[in-house]
């Protein structure tokens, strides 16, 4: 297994930035495809961006492209979005999540573990 825990989320105003880390412990972290999703209010959980293993490759919604950045650092088994030229619209709880098996996915059946999410508020 893998624990995961967000830190990072805050309140910004719109265009600026914020970094989310999220820190895994437990099982080795290069085991596991990584990614970010978010949920906001009465809506459903989206997918935010992916990466693989040795974070060699990448993969992000058509809404935070160009925008977002996603990372990781096996070495300190922590995973990163860089969010830059924020908008309201990004206003959500923000998620990681690690996937076993397979490729990096969009799809959030595919995770097995989760953290609990750290609040994203951007202002207008």
């Amino acid at each position: 297994q893998v624990q995961l825990v967000e830190s990072g989320g805050g309140l910004v105003q719109a265009g600026g930035s914020l970094r989310l880390s999220c820190a895994a412990s437990g099982r080795t972290f290069s085991r596991y495809a990584m990614g970010w999703f978010r949920q906001a209010p009465g809506k459903e959980r989206d997918f935010v961006a992916s990466i693989s293993r040795n974070g060699g490759s990448t993969d992000y919604a058509d809404s935070v492209k160009g925008r977002f950045t996603i990372s990781r650092d096996n070495a300190k088994s922590t995973l990163y979005l860089q969010m830059s030229s924020l908008k309201p619209e990004d206003t959500a709880v923000y998620y990681c999540a690690a996937k076993t098996l397979g490729l990096k996915s969009r799809s959030s059946d595919e995770y097995d573990y989760w953290g609990r999410g750290t609040q994203v508020t951007v202002s207008s």
